[in-house]
């Protein structure tokens, strides 16, 4: 079986690096460490000025070949580039053209795929967590508009956002995945409030606060109740396609470097697990792949994001103890401190991994869902 990509994705690849090389300075990238927004604008805009964010778009790519999400991502993950803004962004960019309207997809992705805007995400709450559809934020109807009121968590960009997607209850009269309706919105909506919640991965997120907030049936993105299909959509594509599916090869390569000037590559040991997290990276590569080829081609991947996301998150997770143990005590040592094994990075990697197994839902609902909807076992909890 021949796993090498077609030359079209190549030169992609060829041309995004480049791009990354040139813009992604060391600076720009520590200015996003710095101040915990994860948002490099040089570097969109100069992807965005070649096409690539419109072809990476899902479902809206201009290109014959169907990886060029993948290759995307890849490249600024193995880069070491902060991609969170870009990736929420170009996946709720996915989501319209699946599922908006004419004149939502009109009004809001030119400016997402020329680099100009960004989107947040307002699903969790303070007491649901990862139990989104226990959302309590709601939607009321009030003659032509909808009131919203209510608040979210972990809205993570939210202080460079000019859209929100925010998941809402408009039904309490029927079960809690289907009474939800979710809206598309202008940040700067009266009513909107945003607070600043700074995280150990040094990314800032945010917690956010709707106010008699109103809009207009323009607002509402998919079907009123249908808020549990849209949201389906978007973790479809954030599951294995958007990003967080290769952490491990920039730690590996910085690791590698430390582990050269240092003599410790010496060690048996340190080499088998260095190879076994090369392995690890390949086998998330090609599960990622699989993902992103049936999103980009039209279709749906659900159990194969979970799949790749579940191990690629973990095995991530496992490299960070692994060469956590090995570099220290340098790898205790931060950015810019003498003497810190692979420049900071790995102690980086180390607090960045956990929050990794979150994101897009947790491992254990991925788990749930590979066994109750793929391995055919009982539901976990009735």
């Amino acid at each position: 079986m021949d796993f090498s990509l077609p030359s079209a994705a190549l030169e992609l690849r060829a041309e995004i690096r480049k791009i990354l090389a040139e813009e992604a300075t060391p600076e720009r990238i520590a200015n996003c460490h710095r101040t915990g927004t994860f948002l490099i604008p040089e570097v969109n805009l100069a992807l965005a000025e070649r096409g690539i964010l419109e072809r990476a778009v899902p479902g809206l790519g201009k290109s014959d070949d169907p990886i060029e999400t993948w290759v995307l991502f890849n490249e600024f993950e193995k880069a070491g580039v902060p991609s969170d803004a870009l990736s929420i962004s170009l996946m709720i960019a996915g989501v319209i053209v699946r599922v908006g309207t004419e004149e939502q997809k009109a009004r809001i992705l030119p400016s997402i795929i020329e680099g100009r805007s960004y989107v947040c995400m307002g699903y969790s709450e303070p007491d649901s967590g990862s139990d989104v559809a226990a959302a309590k934020t709601r939607a009321v109807r009030d003659g032509d508009e909808w009131v919203i009121n209510g608040s979210k968590m972990w809205t993570t960009m939210a202080q460079v956002a000019d859209w929100l997607i925010l998941l809402t209850r408009t039904d309490l009269e029927v079960p809690k995945h289907k009474g939800l309706t979710m809206f598309i919105l202008p940040m700067d909506t009266p009513g909107i409030r945003v607070d600043p919640v700074y995280t150990m991965g040094t990314e800032r997120t945010n917690a956010t606060f709707y106010d008699d907030v109103r809009v207009g049936d323009e607002a509402v993105l998919g079907d009123v109740n249908g808020g549990w299909a849209t949201m389906a959509v978007a973790l479809s594509l954030e599951r294995g396609v958007m990003g967080n599916t290769s952490p491990s090869v920039c730690l590996l390569r910085h690791f590698r470097d430390w582990a050269f000037e240092s003599g410790a590559i010496d060690d048996p040991l340190l080499r088998e697990r260095m190879a076994r997290v090369a392995i690890d990276n390949e086998v998330a590569a090609l599960l990622t792949q699989r993902s992103a080829w049936i999103a980009a081609s039209g279709g749906q991947p659900s159990l194969e994001g979970s799949m790749a996301k579940i191990l690629a998150t973990e095995t991530y997770q496992k490299a960070c103890r692994w060469f956590l143990e090995a570099a220290a005590p340098h790898s205790l040592l931060q950015f810019d401190q003498p003497g810190a094994a692979g420049h900071g990075w790995i102690e980086y990697d180390a607090r960045h991994s956990p929050v990794v197994t979150i994101y897009g839902g947790t491992s254990e609902i991925n788990r749930n869902n590979i066994a109750e909807r793929h391995l055919g076992l009982p539901k976990a909890r009735q």
